[in-house]
């Protein structure tokens, strides 16, 4: 009692210490940030520091009178603000306002805010003026996060509360989960306002949504593990401070386990040349190493202080019928399962397959415009802007070369296919600034392959730079995390599991089918985009993200099944040993199933779009995992293994060893049990598959059982699963 007191006090102090220290975060939306020095782009953005412009963030300004030309009159209120360029037409105007160039996302927001307000301020009727080009952009992406987050938390609070209660049917026991994760979110939270301010870690506003979903979601995932082992422990004793002990050296080692496996696949980040993509990487794993610390330290205090009647009104007696019993929905769907594995393995595979085929002809990368769900006036700008001049005008780009190259440089991107104008910008004593506008619109592939031409015509002559050469190097820089990362995430996660299970017949098998549920989510999800939500392709960095938590969460629920049912194994085999797994785990894994992938898609309140299908996917991928994948498909390979899914492991030995009797074993799956009885008389009846094991013996006495094979206390337990 008093090591739970203890416990529950130092929680509460060490957060309210991290909470008092802390501050807000300090977020970096300028796309430079991310980039490795070695990028062409973040070297021309270094060079530009050393000019006049390079210390400062272009706002453009663009005027438009709906289709109309604009008069003299029309341009009063924003010719103080630099010199109106006009389109051949008169119909619009761009006026460039150099802003302070900043790494804090919250001042040019500001500086955004009021400009937007200055040129809105007597207009005359039917003139608009929005504000666009990389500073509006980089403030309407802040501006989406405004609140943002706070409704994220809300909804997942509610989402998850919700859940909780349809999970455990009771009014009272949600409060105690609900409130260690959530206590363990806000401790994430406010480290990662920590890093930011005291690191160059290039933290963004997604960060702290995606660090929020990860620490709800898999904090409460463990807090459903541990108390349904923790309720299955109270059927057996009366001491409930035994019972969490029982719990802990039952679902602690999965636990450990699964988040250790999540933390070494976060931690695979630190090899990505996106400097974004190890800010997140570092700071999810901190969060999930937080929610794991608390659910196998601070939640088991909560719950042996608050006692049984925590779980009111089903509250858990010694003696009772639990899961463990063997005859609920689960045992029976695994007793289906093993029945008839090729059929199951091969209906599964045909979903899969069928969900994978979506993904045919997805496209990988969005434009900036296209990276919001909300409207943003820097899109409607952008769009404005296209109508009247090239498209391209929104984010020229920025060739630097030697004074003594200008020339032949200015020539060579002018001849250049695709490049609409180009003209020497600023020039000084060491270099020459080009300005080259673009006829593409930025971010498109067309826009692009001219970038490819400029960097290749100039052959080390010049520099090129600008927003569409940083989005292209962004996006190279992404495929290139994606294709280093994705190998090394799937050796991290089987080692885990070789180490965990001792086998590598059952970590291979597990990691196939967790790879096979990636491409169907991933192809499911491709199809809802396309024609459901109209996007046109997914974020660079979707398919990493995605690949990212879906194996390393998905591989979460096999754990939690296979390290069960290898804990049965020795007295039950690996089939009867399976279906009893899947009949205790069966019911906690798919709530904790659904309730991650409805904390993934809580991502959709989000206004940008990446994060929107990083949650869809996910959530699509952890419903497969969590209904199909290990509810039907792992139980079915293990059938069709055997007690090969365990090699070179051999568990189901255990129990000879430990008896001393190395002739006896268990009856092997759907053979009528031969093994001796007490004093030798055989059991000649079959075992039933997914029987508890609290059948009655000598004189039919309901309440007990023989020892099961390998008991070495020898003695008989009371409703005690055979394990």
């Amino acid at each position: 009692m008093k090591r739970a007191w203890a416990t529950l006090l130092l929680a509460l102090l060490l957060g309210g210490l991290v909470f008092g220290f802390a501050g807000s975060t300090e977020t970096d939306n300028d796309p430079t940030s991310s980039l490795p020095s070695s990028a062409e782009s973040t070297r021309v953005a270094e060079l530009q520091r050393e000019l006049p412009s390079g210390r400062t963030n272009p706002a453009l300004i663009v005027v438009a009178k709906g289709g109309q030309a604009l008069t003299d009159a029309d341009l009063v209120t924003v010719k103080d603000l630099g010199q109106p360029i006009l389109s051949e037409d008169r119909k619009a105007a761009i006026v460039t306002v150099p802003l302070e160039a900043t790494g804090d996302a919250s001042v040019t927001s500001a500086a955004v805010e009021e400009l937007r307000q200055k040129v809105s301020t007597g207009l005359p009727a039917g003139v608009t003026a929005e504000v666009t080009g990389g500073a509006g952009f980089s403030a309407d992406l802040s501006n989406s996060f405004s609140g943002a987050n706070t409704r994220l938390l809300i909804v997942t609070v509610v989402v998850v509360t919700i859940l909780l209660l349809v999970t455990y049917r009771s009014p009272i026991l949600w409060i105690v989960p609900l409130f260690v994760v959530g206590f363990a979110d806000q401790l994430a939270a406010k480290l990662i306002s920590i890093l930011s301010q005291h690191t160059d870690l290039a933290i963004n506003g997604s960060t702290t949504g995606i660090v929020t979903v990860l620490v709800f979601g898999a904090g409460t995932n463990y807090a459903l593990l541990l108390i349904s082992r923790y309720r299955e422990e109270l059927h057996k004793y009366d001491d409930r401070f035994e019972a969490m002990a029982k719990a802990l050296r039952g679902a602690g080692p999965a636990i450990a386990a699964s988040a250790g496996t999540v933390i070494l696949a976060l931690l695979t980040l630190v090899l990505a040349s996106l400097r974004s993509n190890t800010a997140l990487g570092l700071t999810a794993a901190a969060g999930v190493l937080i929610a794991a610390v608390f659910a196998l330290l601070v939640l088991p205090a909560a719950l042996v202080l608050c006692g049984r009647g925590l779980f009111w009104p089903f509250i858990p007696r010694v003696g009772q019928a639990g899961p463990e019993d063997g005859k609920g929905f689960w045992a029976r769907v695994g007793r289906m399962v093993v029945h008839r594995p090729v059929q199951v393995t091969t209906a599964a595979v045909l979903v899969l397959g069928v969900l994978a085929l979506g993904g045919l002809g997805t496209k990988v990368g969005l434009s900036q415009a296209e990276q919001f769900r909300v409207e943003a006036e820097s899109v409607r700008g952008l769009e404005t802007l296209s109508k009247y001049f090239p498209a391209g005008a929104a984010g020229p780009a920025v060739i630097l070369a030697e004074p003594g190259k200008a020339e032949q440089v200015l020539t060579t991107v002018s001849s250049t296919e695709g490049v609409a104008q180009a003209r020497v910008a600023e020039e000084t004593a060491t270099q020459v600034s080009i300005s080259a506008v673009l006829v593409a619109a930025p971010d498109t592939a067309e826009a692009f392959d001219t970038i490819r031409d400029l960097r290749e015509r100039l052959d080390g002559d010049a520099l090129v730079g600008g927003t569409v050469a940083t989005a292209l190097d962004t996006r190279d820089a992404a495929r290139r995390d994606l294709v280093v990362i994705v190998p090394v995430i799937l050796i991290v996660v089987f080692m885990v599991l070789v180490v965990l299970l001792r086998a590598l017949v059952a970590p291979v098998l597990l990691m196939a089918t967790v790879v096979v549920s990636f491409v169907a989510s991933l192809g499911a999800g491709s199809w809802l985009f396309r024609n459901v939500f109209d996007y046109p392709a997914l974020d660079n960095s979707v398919p990493l993200f995605s690949f990212l938590f879906l194996v390393a969460l998905g591989v979460d629920y096999n754990i939690f099944l296979v390290t069960r049912a290898k804990e049965e194994a020795p007295a039950r085999g690996t089939r009867d040993g399976m279906v009893h797994a899947l009949a205790v785990t069966g019911a906690v894994i798919t709530s904790a199933g659904i309730l991650l992938a409805a904390v993934f898609a809580v991502l959709g309140v989000l206004p940008v779009v990446t994060l929107t299908q990083i949650g869809v996917i996910v959530g699509i991928g952890v419903l497969l995992d969590t209904l199909l994948v290990r509810t039907v498909l792992v139980p079915a390979l293990a059938t069709l293994t055997g007690d090969r899914f365990w090699w070179p492991g051999r568990p189901q030995l255990t129990a000879e060893q430990a008896s001393g009797n190395p002739g006896a074993r268990p009856a092997a799956d759907g053979e009528p049990g031969t093994r001796p009885a007490h004093g030798g008389e055989p059991d000649t009846r079959p075992a039933h598959e997914g029987e508890p094991g609290t059948r009655p013996v000598h004189g039919g006495e309901p309440g007990t059982r023989a020892a099961a094979d390998g008991d070495p206390a020898g003695r008989a337990k009371v409703d005690e699963p055979t394990a």
